[in-house]
Parts: C-alpha cells; structure tokens; sequence
C-alpha cells in the first residue's frame, strides 16, 4: 500500500538537498559539455523544489549560488558538513541546554567540527566556550543526519558525546547564547528543538544506563525516506 499522506517541507528540502549534491558533483567530475547540461539542468529542478519549500531564495538566486559552489575533482565531491554536540550531566541528573543567540531555540551545546582537533576534543571545547562549563568526555552517544531528522535546513552530520560536567562556573557565551542551564527530564524550556527524536536517548545516556550507539536506520531506497511501501 502507497503512502498517500501530503508531501512535507522536510521531504522537500532533503530531495532538493540530495539531487543539488549529485549535480554538483557530476560537474566537478566532468569535462564533457553534454553530460554538464544535463547536470545544471537536474541543478535547476532541485532549485525550484528547494523554493516550494519556503526557501528565503527564489530559484534563480539558489541556482547562482549552488553553481558558484562548483568545484572540479575531489574537492567538489558535495558532502554533508559535519558538527560536535554534547549532551552534558549534572549530579542530579540534569541535560545541559543552551539557548542561541541567533534563533532563540534551546538545544544542548552543538558546533561546527572544527580542524586540528578530533570530535571528542571539539566537544569539550564547545561546551567550555558556550556555558563555561568544563567536562570530560565519557563515550560516544551516535550519530545522526541533521536534514533526515529534521534538525536543520542543510545536509550535516552530528556526531554526538555523552560528556560529564566535572567544574567550571554556568557562564552562557554573549555573542552564541541568550541563556544556559540544567534542566531535568520533565521540565524542558521552550522552544525546543528536535526533543521527541533525541530525549529518551540524551536522558537514558546521563543516567549511566547501557544504551546502543544511536544510528539512523538505513532506507531502501535511500531517497524515499519514511514515505516507503508497505504491504
């Protein structure tokens, strides 16, 4: 049986996501002029489904700006970006969540991978530097695709640590957050992004318990993500 349910914006923007990368990629490997058509043309039809997505852009402008992002050979292989995020605890079994500065929505710490460093240090540092907090890494909690799930308007890979708060003094960033504190299970502030997928996860992680790395489960076919065909 088909699922006949309406399209959403997130189908929208991970379909427009996934065929601007292969297009972009196709450019970056190609030098024949019939093959780089038929590319910017696939460039153009992930434009205009990109702006029925309540894109900022009108399709014109997106396309301009995803050419310009044409590189040649490896370097213009279009992957996902890649950030560090923290789910960190207190004693009392408290999540440490940031409020940010530029949308206002509360999250735990979460940054930009950052080079020279490996993702568990990047992850200590970001939370030293957004709530002055200092923490040890305890071990690796998963990885999750941001765009899949809905967490962000761009393809990136979050690659997240259960990390334990062991000094420091709550300081939120002035320029990267409004506001920073522990909050208990029950009692998360508003608005909150993403909770329903990462809640049970975040909290189970804090508490000790023994839980699998998360991992989003693969698709068949990737592309239909959860509007697949059951019998």
């Amino acid at each position: 049986m088909t699922d006949d349910s309406p399209l959403s914006e997130k189908d929208l923007l991970r379909w427009s996501e996934a065929l601007s990368g292969l297009a972009r990629t196709g450019l970056a490997f190609t030098d024949s002029l019939y093959e780089r058509e038929r590319f910017e043309e696939i460039l153009a039809v992930a434009a205009d489904i990109r702006t029925k997505a309540e894109s900022p852009y009108d399709a014109e402008t997106l396309l301009h700006e995803w050419t310009k992002q044409v590189g040649h050979g490896v370097p213009g292989y279009v992957t996902p970006k890649a950030t560090v995020a923290a789910l960190v605890g207190n004693e009392r079994g408290e999540l440490l969540l940031v409020q940010r500065a530029d949308s206002g929505i509360w999250l735990y710490p979460t940054g930009w991978a950052d080079i020279g460093y490996s993702p568990a240090e990047v992850a200590v540092k970001e939370v030293l530097e957004e709530t002055g907090i200092e923490t040890e890494v305890v071990r690796l909690v998963g990885v999750m695709d941001g765009l899949r799930l809905g967490f962000t308007r761009i393809p990136l890979y979050s690659i997240v640590f259960h990390l334990r708060a062991v000094g420091g003094r709550l300081t939120p960033h002035p320029l990267e957050c409004e506001d920073a504190g522990f909050f208990g299970e029950h009692a998360l502030p508003e608005p909150i992004v993403g909770v329903q997928q990462w809640r049970q996860l975040a909290f189970a992680a804090i508490r000790g318990e023994d839980v699998e790395p998360y991992y989003d489960e693969p698709r068949t076919p990737p592309w239909a993500g959860d509007r697949q065909e059951t019998e």
